[in-house]
Parts: structure tokens; sequence; C-alpha cells
């Protein structure tokens, strides 16, 4: 049943509007401004009006999808802090004292915080309980999870998605918390691409030589042990993923079933997107990125998928907290589009920009 209803949402999935977008890119380049001088901002305007079919799009209710998860492989000792601050932070989420949360206050948007895995039995205030169970397998030992178990964590995401639809978001960032999940990542990433490991695993929120190397071996180990299919998605993330992992991968896949702009965070939300565009090429249109991460792996998947982030800040944070500087970047290119002047509303004759159209000697 499960399994079911997640292939048929995956194989409904449709490409953007291209009339839509053709309107859009007429509407932009008719502004009062020389052609292609906004840039990126135009890109995104376009797009919107692809994902949306609409050429005015309005950036007012914003939501970061947060899924929060345990990992057992901190049992290798190999985290960036104990266990335990998966679920402190997940608590502080509602609490408004994270990083995401005071960054998301700031830009008026909502946080929708799901416990996909904690490793506790507290109900935790602020959070929709999906729990799955209370983290999974270490994967240095063995799978991280059922085949089944995954399908369900991606359904869950899926019907988060499906929730901010229903609740009259007009953008979605997906963002994660769950210690040792920057190792689940990577061996995600070395498993869907092949590539090596040196290239895809990075310090996570910091960790000593030590333990970083110890790090890369335990990934090593679980990609050795486990055998993931590079072919079967849901097998790599079954085997070395994480609950959150799969639910974000279901966030990604539900935002382009329902049509929602969807934000890429960093590097953790980045091999989730990855994943999804794997199991539907089509997903990848619906994809807005927001920030560089330091994690090495990152440069991979953007290449891979070939998207550009918006912005570069150093920021390694995760959580979702590149989205709500990236919806207010989404928002500028709305404004851009509604508000702006035509040529012709700001009387000023547009001849002269059909010469350099024709020559494609865009102003730069």
């Amino acid at each position: 049943m499960e399994k079911e209803k997640l292939y048929s949402i995956i194989n409904k999935i449709d490409s953007l509007d291209k009339e839509a977008m053709e309107k859009a890119k007429v509407k932009v380049d008719s502004l009062a401004k020389p052609l292609g001088s906004l840039g990126r901002l135009e890109e995104i305007a376009i797009k919107l009006s692809g994902i949306t079919g609409n050429i005015k799009n309005y950036i007012n209710k914003k939501c970061i999808i947060i899924l929060s998860s345990d990992n057992g492989l901190v049992e290798e000792g190999i985290g960036s802090a104990p266990q335990y601050v998966t679920l402190a932070q997940t608590i502080n989420f509602s609490k408004g004292l994270t990083g995401v949360a005071v960054l998301a206050k700031e830009n008026n948007t909502d946080l929708m915080v799901v416990d996909v895995g904690i490793n506790t039995d507290k109900k935790i205030p602020g959070a929709i309980d999906r729990k799955i169970r209370k983290g999974t397998n270490n994967i240095a030992k063995g799978p991280a999870m059922t085949r089944d178990e995954c399908i369900k964590g991606i359904n869950i995401g899926i019907e988060m998605a499906k929730k901010a639809k229903d609740n009259g978001y007009d953008i979605i960032g997906v963002g994660e918390m769950g210690i040792g999940n920057t190792t689940t990542s990577s061996a995600v990433l070395i498993a869907l691409t092949g590539c090596e490991l040196n290239k895809a695993v990075g310090k996570g929120g910091g960790i000593t030589k030590e333990n970083f190397e110890k790090k890369k071996k335990v990934i090593e180990t679980a990609l050795k042990i486990n055998k993931p299919n590079q072919e079967d998605i849901i097998d790599i993330i079954s085997k070395v993923g994480g609950f959150d992992i799969a639910a974000m991968v279901g966030v990604f896949i539900g935002a382009a079933f329902y049509k929602i702009p969807v934000v890429i965070d960093g590097f953790i939300s980045a091999v989730a997107a990855f994943a999804a565009v794997k199991l539907n090429p089509l997903i990848r249109e619906y994809l807005l990125s927001s920030h560089y991460s330091k994690e090495i792996g990152y440069n991979i998947i953007m290449e891979e998928m070939n998207l550009i982030p918006m912005i570069n800040l150093d920021m390694r944070l995760g959580e979702g907290s590149g989205c709500p500087i990236a919806f207010s970047i989404v928002q500028y290119a709305c404004a851009m589009m509604n508000n702006m002047a035509t040529f012709e509303e700001a009387k000023i004759n547009p001849d002269y920009i059909e010469k350099i159209r024709d020559e494609d000697c865009y102003i730069v």
C-alpha cells in the first residue's frame, strides 16, 4: 500500500508550464531595464511562473519543513555532538532559539517541525509526531532501516508537503536535525554517484582530525557491508541513509507533485533533493538552491543537478537556515515581476532594445 501510494505520486509529477514561462519571459523583457540586467532574479521569476502557471506570483506565506531523527551510527563516536542534542534542538525550534528559528522569525517564516525518528519517548511540544521508530540502526553494522520503513519515511515527507499546500504556503524550504546525518548523507552521495570518498566527506558540524578519519572509515565500512544498489534509490537510503533523509526526499517529491516552489538548504538537504531527482528527473525543475555549503560534497550535487545556489555566506549549520534568506531573494524576484514598470508604462521607446536583442549583446 505504502509503495503503491509513493509511486503513484512520483509517476504523476508534471513538467513545468512552458507556456506560462514563455509569457513570463516576454513580461520580464518588457520591463524598463537593459535585457537580462536583473540576472538570476529574472530566472527565478520565470521559474516560478512555470511552477504555478501564473505570470505574477506572491510569496506571502513561507514555511521551512524540518525533519528530525537520530542515527544509530553515533555509537561509533563520530558525531560532532552527543546524540541528545537532536532532541534538545528539536525542542528549541518551537522555542525560537535555534539558528534557523531566529532567521525564520526575522523573515516572517513558519517552521513545520516533524519527529520522524528521535531517540526519545517524549512528545515534543510544537513538533508533529510521525516517529517511525527511535532512531535508525548503525550503518557500520548493517542496514539503517528496512525498505518498508524507508518508503514510509518518504511518504511522511510527501504528507508534510501536502500539509504545507493545504495550509496555503506559497513556498517551502527543507531542513533537518539529526546528529550524525552528514555521515549518512555522505554515504548516500557516494552510493548515488560512485564518487571518491575524499570528495564527498567533510567535517560536518566540526570534529577532530581523529574523528574525521574515523568518520571516513565508518562510511567506507557501511558501503562495503551494505552494498547499496546504485540503480535503486530506495535501497541506497534504506541501507546507508536516515529517517530524516527519507522524509526530506518525500518533501521534495511532494513539492513537485503539489507544484510548490521548494528551496534546498545545505548539504543534507541537497543529498535528499538529488535522491528525489533520481526517482523522477522532473523534480529538478521545482528546485531552488539557497546557499553554497561548506561541505565538500555539496558541489558534486550542484554539478550533477546543474543548479546554482543564490548566495555564498560560508554557511554550514543546516537546520534549513539558508532557506529564509533565499525566500527573501525569491520575494525580490516577485517584486520585480509584479511592480516594475514596463517600457510602455515608463513612457520609454523600447526600439533600441530590439537591436540589442537581435544581436544578443546584452549589457553586462
